[in-house]
């Protein structure tokens, strides 16, 4: 009997895409994978970490001792992790954690099959192995980021941006179509770049174009762009092409020039109004999804009450914030105090996040009485949930459809009349 691997995905989606990447390694070459298993007792755990920022490092530092535990106690054979984590503090964690039997870091997990196998020849390769429901898949088009956004740790770990040949990629969506998946969230350190190192240019918008063009893709979904030096032409895409979701995920961080000044962001508060001006006049109905910082050092009660008003004003479908925390080798870390008291840091992320609360539940309300197109996700209970083209899994609102109206098709399409709202959640019924 093959032995089993079970793998703990920690972090983000792009995360999730090199679990499944190694887990589609591992079964062409012997081995039984199982992934984020609520009882892991595979003979071999995997851990994928994520080092983004302190929380996160947190918890992936408390999964492996968890799992370092289970070693010593003879509940498991043998112990690795992977990914950003052990990309960036290699040599730390290898003296502190000593059960853990080989730490990897973000790219070259390859090596692990090599060492499990102790098989110096070339490993038998496979398609990544779908973790998410079959209907939808996440599609990392590139790794890094050039930005070097002064509170950032990403291109500490991830290094500088690097496309995939939009060949390779248009591929990977022909094969994935296979496999039954409707639904793409399109995803990377920083979307908009895509095709610069490879091309001389921005090329996302023809990247999405000709993904459109293949026959099966049902929805088309954009995470992660950037707003300095946007390329335009995307939104005539999304626009024009009716399987591209008007749905953008671009994080803005801050709105007054003083703070995106120390942020190091290289757009001010006047080109990010006009931005969103822009987006919303060329893709009507457009969804936007951003995240806001609050509390970086040297953030006045000024610069907040701009980005207080900037929220108001904005209205944006999906928002989300933190408070900002120190993470060394970055620019703000090594050469700003972090000067805003935690106390204040946390009233002015509540205050925001209640405007935000007000927002999302009239932005719902309003789609009350409108057919939408729906995809099933699944079942829970006596509803069955799912999604607009304006939400992606996992973090945005859902429709919540009475299982009594019958039975419905995972993965299958809908339209549904909403009846009714909450904060961020939809309920509707089958037309």
């Amino acid at each position: 009997m093959p032995k089993t691997i079970d793998i703990i995905t920690m972090g983000c989606s792009k995360n999730l895409v090199d679990s499944e990447n190694l887990m589609g390694l591992m079964e062409a070459n012997g081995f039984y994978c199982t992934h984020d298993s609520d009882d892991p007792h595979g003979e071999i755990v995997v851990v994928n970490t994520c080092g983004f920022i302190n929380d996160a490092k947190e918890e992936s530092i408390n999964t492996i001792l968890e799992f370092a535990q289970a070693k010593t106690e003879g509940r498991i054979e043998k112990l690795f992790v992977m990914g950003c984590l052990s990309e960036r503090y290699l040599a730390d964690l290898e003296q502190e954690i000593p059960e853990v039997d080989g730490w990897y870091g973000k790219f070259n997990y390859r090596q692990l099959l090599a060492d499990l196998t102790a098989n110096s020849s070339p490993l038998t390769a496979q398609p990544r192995h779908i973790t998410t429901p079959k209907h939808y898949a996440y599609l990392k088009i590139s790794e890094g980021c050039d930005r070097h956004c002064a509170y950032c740790a990403i291109p500490l770990i991830t290094g500088a941006h690097k496309s995939r040949p939009m060949e390779e990629i248009l591929n990977e969506v022909r094969w994935l179509v296979g496999q039954g998946v409707k639904e793409f969230q399109v995803i990377a350190q920083e979307l908009t770049y895509y095709g610069v190192d490879l091309y001389g240019k921005q090329t996302i918008a023809e990247l999405v174009s000709q993904m459109a063009d293949i026959e099966g893709v049902e929805w088309i979904r954009l995470h992660y762009a950037y707003p300095a030096h946007f390329p335009w032409e995307l939104l005539e895409v999304m626009r024009e092409k009716k399987n591209v979701c008007k749905y953008l995920d671009i994080a803005l961080q801050h709105i007054s020039d003083h703070m995106l000044t120390r942020m190091k962001r290289f757009v001010s508060k006047e080109q990010t109004i006009a931005l969103l001006e822009r987006m919303r006049r060329e893709v009507p109905g457009i969804h936007i999804r951003t995240t806001l910082m609050v509390g970086f050092p040297g953030e006045t009660d000024d610069d907040f009450q701009q980005l207080i008003d900037f929220v108001k004003w904005a209205r944006f479908e999906r928002m989300g914030a933190f408070a900002y925390s120190s993470e060394d080798g970055t620019y703000s870390g090594d050469h700003y105090d972090d000067d805003v008291p935690e106390d204040v840091k946390q009233r002015r992320l509540d205050k925001l996040m209640r405007i935000q609360q007000n927002i999302s539940a009239e932005v719902e309300a309003a789609k009350v009485g409108q057919v939408m197109k729906v995809i099933i996700d699944r079942r829970e209970g006596d509803y069955y949930i799912g999604r607009t083209e304006f939400c992606s899994p996992e973090v945005d609102p859902e429709v919540l459809i009475p299982a009594a109206e019958g039975q419905l098709q995972t993965g299958a399409f809908y339209q549904v009349k909403i009846t009714d709202s909450e904060e961020f959640d939809l309920y509707g019924q089958i037309v």
